[in-house]
């Protein structure tokens, strides 16, 4: 058991997906750190000066958001079902972040594609830049005090589906850049989330639900993982908040 990823010409097999993604995740790195249970670097939340608060941002660079009609049709077709176990889970099942070429990491894509005048050294470290973290409108300009949220956590995911995954298809989740599950956020914001979903954890800025609620569906139905009943009802009021 495990997932097929959707796409808009219908579904790749599980031997396709690598290899798509990492055509992908090689161009973001030349276009362009962890999930919300995922802490980047292992840093405490940041009190840096460098943060200010600023108007949220809206979707940003995200790739492959859909439209909120879009959202509601790949929601009504998740399947519902409770949490499962969290027996056996680990961060390690979940191998991140991946090599991208150029030394760039996975979270050095995001970084640079989510930023504004980002520079990098010769490691591909953002020396440089300007970001918001749209989860509260939060403004930096040190990538050190940004951590990479997975938009649906790994734990999240493993109790609604992949702990039936293979280690490949785990890390194929854990360094998605084609989907809308990778974003450079605060410190604060991403720790509040922890592994929570959007029953359980909402972001501050509202004018944000929208997006993240279509964000989640997003990701929840390409990867054929489940919603519980609390989930998909919050998901519903979320969507709500679209504009018409």
């Amino acid at each position: 058991m495990g997932f097929q990823e959707r796409t808009r010409f219908g579904r790749l097999g599980r031997s396709a997906v690598p290899a798509a993604l990492t055509v992908l995740l090689l161009a973001g790195c030349q276009g362009v750190g962890s999930g919300s249970d995922d802490p980047a670097q292992g840093a405490e939340p940041s009190t840096s000066a460098s943060a200010t608060t600023g108007a949220p941002a809206q979707e940003g660079t995200l790739p492959g958001v859909p439209s909120a009609d879009d959202a509601r049709a790949e929601l009504a077709e998740l399947k519902v079902a409770p949490h499962g176990s969290m027996s056996g889970y680990s961060r390690d099942k979940f191998p991140h972040w991946e090599e991208q070429g150029d030394n760039c990491t996975t979270r050095e894509a995001v970084l640079k594609r989510d930023g504004k005048d980002v520079k990098t050294d010769d490691e591909c470290r953002a020396v440089s830049g300007n970001w918001v973290s749209i989860y509260d409108g939060e403004k930096f300009t040190d990538s050190g005090d940004l951590d990479i949220d997975h938009t649906v956590p790994l734990a999240n995911a493993w109790r609604s589906g992949a702990d039936q995954w293979t280690q490949e298809q785990r890390k194929t989740f854990a360094n998605d850049l084609k989907h809308p599950q990778l974003l450079s956020v605060s410190a604060h914001s991403n720790r509040s989330k922890g592994d929570q979903g959007p029953d359980e954890w909402q972001p501050d800025a509202k004018d944000y639900w929208c997006t993240y609620a279509r964000s989640w569906v997003s990701v929840k139905s390409t990867y054929e993982l489940t919603v519980t009943d609390a989930e998909k009802a919050e998901l519903t009021t979320m969507l709500g908040t679209c504009s018409a």
